[in-house]
């Protein structure tokens, strides 16, 4: 047999003559091919096609490879090949590792290339994966905790702590849910190569980066204050107080504890909604010294409303109509003058059917478009298939004593999601009217002979729920006083005037005191 040279397409291939037949013995590819293709194919995981480029690939193959990506717990890699190098027998192809995990770290190691069986192949051995590991050794991260950052009150203090009251302990798990990458930060850690337990090398350290603490806009005075004007309620029942002029969320108060029914329950705000409705015939021209009639009960659409004990209130203004809280009144001119489409616009405009982002999960208030006149009589006095939260009243209460309707927030507004429900300014005329007619609630109407200080202005609300001829009610009163407003609502407890308006006396006088 002779060896000689040929020349085909301007590239040197040895020619092999055996028997008068010739055989070109070309290697496909190249190395820094078959490179790219494993640093590809490690960067996806594919174990499997890793191995069918490498040359007499081991039986524990596939096991360094796992071990190196669940001993760093990684979470993304990426091979990026560099330069290549000709050698005696072998090529070798550089690479770039960029890991992240635990520490986020990056590497320069080196894949060995052989021809074998006229292909470029990878010549396998541990120190591929990493230069510094060989036979018996393995990665090995170690992390050191973060200490959490605390959770704070508007004035610094620690909410975190088991003195907390048991409502602002539900308010820190759920911020603690919400936020807490943002208070653990990042624990520091270590990435070592170690043998039979004991450390070879230290490879990388990830630095520690401290938890940010959260100040939230919590006012512990008002807070207690909502919590001590409970303590002899035995039925289920919340306080919600907040900053009408910033939107911040003061006190988030509930009896029990468990179920955060402040944030998160969905009731029928009864006739806490008029002021919603009020607004919306006002804007449509309505003025507080309009006479209106309100008749014991009133038949609308087929069915039949009627007042609290069926009061006949004859003919009166409409600012003594909102203050007796005439159903029949508001039910019919919410049929006469306002009509579905009008009413849900207000009501839109008060924050129903908008996303609510308090900083904690809460439930946004549901104003579902009323099919026809029986229920768009019920949505007028918040019955029907109106449902709101004890947050989302406190924030209609709020939009009238500051003119505009914000979203509630405990949190600082960097904080607040992006593309939130931005703040809706109320027409004048109506803040104006409301102004008016809340204050003769607590003057001469469903709250009056009520303790309140002096300058308090309101809603009560009786919502019934359940079935029969006489369901069961839940009490609300919704209100403000100053630059503070609220809502208190406790489960079937019967009129507002008889429940909750006391509890929101005892809350602002707390206040006042505390």
């Amino acid at each position: 047999m002779k060896k000689r040279t040929a020349v085909l397409a301007g590239i040197l291939v040895p020619l092999v003559v055996a028997g008068g037949v010739v055989y070109a013995l070309r290697t496909e590819g190249s190395a820094e091919a078959t490179a790219a293709e494993y640093l590809q194919a490690w960067s996806k995981g594919d174990y499997p096609a890793m191995r069918g480029l490498v040359a007499d690939a081991p039986g524990d193959f596939e096991r360094w490879y796992k071990g190196f990506h669940d001993d760093l717990k990684l979470t993304s890699a990426s091979f990026t090949p560099e330069a290549a190098h000709e050698g005696d027998g072998a090529t070798t192809v550089d690479f770039r590792a960029e890991l992240r995990g635990p520490v986020d770290f990056g590497y320069t190691g080196t894949l060995r290339l052989v021809e074998r069986g006229h292909r470029w192949q990878v010549a396998f051995s541990p120190s591929v994966i990493h230069r510094d590991l060989k036979q018996g050794t393995r990665f090995k991260v170690t992390q050191v905790p973060a200490e959490s950052a605390p959770i704070l009150a508007a004035d610094g203090t620690r909410l975190d702590v088991p003195s907390s009251p048991g409502s602002v302990l539900q308010l820190v798990e759920g911020l603690k849910q919400q936020y807490g990458p943002r208070l653990l930060g990042k624990p520091s850690a270590r990435v070592d190569i170690v043998k039979d337990g004991k450390v070879v090398t230290t490879v990388a350290r990830g630095a520690r980066v401290p938890g940010q603490p959260l100040r939230t806009t919590i006012d512990l005075r008002v807070h207690r204050a909502g919590a001590q004007a409970m303590e002899k309620i035995t039925k289920p029942a919340s306080l919600v107080a907040l900053r009408p002029s910033t939107g911040e969320v003061l006190a988030v108060v509930n009896r029990p504890g468990g179920f955060n029914r402040a944030l998160l329950g969905k009731y029928p705000p009864g006739s806490t909604f008029k002021i919603v409705t009020a607004s919306a015939l006002v804007a449509g021209g309505m003025a507080p010294d309009d006479m209106v009639n309100c008749p014991p009960q009133q038949t609308i659409g087929g069915f039949a409303f009627h007042n609290a004990e069926f009061h006949d209130y004859g003919r009166l203004s409409f600012r003594d109509a909102f203050a007796h809280s005439c159903n029949t009144t508001f039910g019919g001119l919410a049929v006469d003058k306002l009509g579905r489409a009008r009413l849900a616009e207000v009501a839109h405009g008060f924050g129903f059917g908008a996303p609510i982002a308090p900083g904690v999960p809460a439930v946004r208030a549901d104003f579902p478009d009323p099919h026809d006149d029986t229920d768009l009589a019920s949505a007028a006095i918040g019955q029907g298939r109106v449902l709101a939260s004890p947050l989302n009243m406190a924030a209609v209460a709020g939009a009238i004593v500051a003119g505009t309707w914000r979203q509630p927030r405990m949190v600082p507004q960097s904080l607040v999601p992006a593309g939130g429900t931005a703040p809706r300014v109320l027409e004048p005329a109506v803040v104006r009217a409301l102004r008016t007619l809340m204050p003769a609630v607590v003057s001469e109407g469903t709250a009056r002979g009520i303790s309140f200080p002096a300058g308090t202005a309101g809603k009560t609300g009786t919502a019934e729920y359940g079935s029969g001829d006489n369901p069961p009610t839940h009490s609300w009163f919704i209100g403000y006083h100053r630059d503070l407003a609220f809502a208190v609502i406790v489960e079937g407890g019967g009129t507002g005037a008889a429940v909750a308006a006391p509890v929101a006396a005892r809350f602002l006088s707390g206040v006042a005191t505390g």
